[in-house]
């Protein structure tokens, strides 16, 4: 009896590594290496019920690359997919705490969760990403590109009254401000 618990355990402690694993996976972008869209739809909404719940900043830094589709279309999909690689591992490079994090939220967008994070300091982030993005040289075959990322800055203390989809549209607005503006720059906003 006590070989077949000891058995068993051991099979569920493998099986619940495989599932750590699988997470993992399903939740790590497969390109970049930094987390998915899906790692930050169950992430997000985390953060802001515990920045509530402290009554603490939470904020979003919205990342668009600017002007990437002409990227694909003069150089390829694998520059592009190089471009793509050198701004996610920059982007985790510069984010340094252990709860802040960079999901690739589709194509060219990426969007960090900065909890503990109030105004000045996200877009101290942002601004400090924005410069190092546009001071890289990207070598490709035949090439050396430089790329500029717009970025939308948004913060709040969360509230009961508010959904977290505000936070997100908030600096989502702040980031086509930044493009309709021109391009390669830090909006900001404050959600009251």
């Amino acid at each position: 009896m006590q070989e077949r618990t000891q058995a068993l355990e051991a099979t569920l402690g493998k099986l619940a590594e495989v599932n750590k694993q699988l997470h993992v996976l399903s939740t790590t972008d497969g390109l970049t290496g930094v987390m998915n869209r899906r790692f930050f739809d169950e992430n997000y909404p985390i953060e802001w019920l515990r920045a509530r719940r402290e009554q603490l900043p939470l904020s979003i830094i919205v990342v668009d690359i600017d002007y990437f589709k002409k990227v694909n279309d003069n150089y390829g999909h694998s520059a592009g997919d190089e471009c793509l690689k050198i701004v996610a591992s920059t982007l985790k490079n510069l984010v340094k705490r252990p709860a802040d994090a960079v999901s690739r939220f589709g194509g060219e967008e990426f969007v960090m969760t900065l909890p503990n994070t109030d105004l000045l300091g996200a877009s101290y982030l942002a601004e400090h990403i924005r410069e190092h993005i546009e001071a890289l040289r990207i070598d490709i075959p035949d090439h050396n590109l430089q790329l500029t990322i717009s970025l939308g800055v948004a913060t709040t203390i969360p509230s009961a009254e508010v959904e977290p989809e505000a936070l997100f549209c908030l600096a989502d607005d702040a980031l086509y401000t930044a493009k309709d503006n021109g391009r390669n720059q830090v909006v900001t906003r404050q959600m009251p």
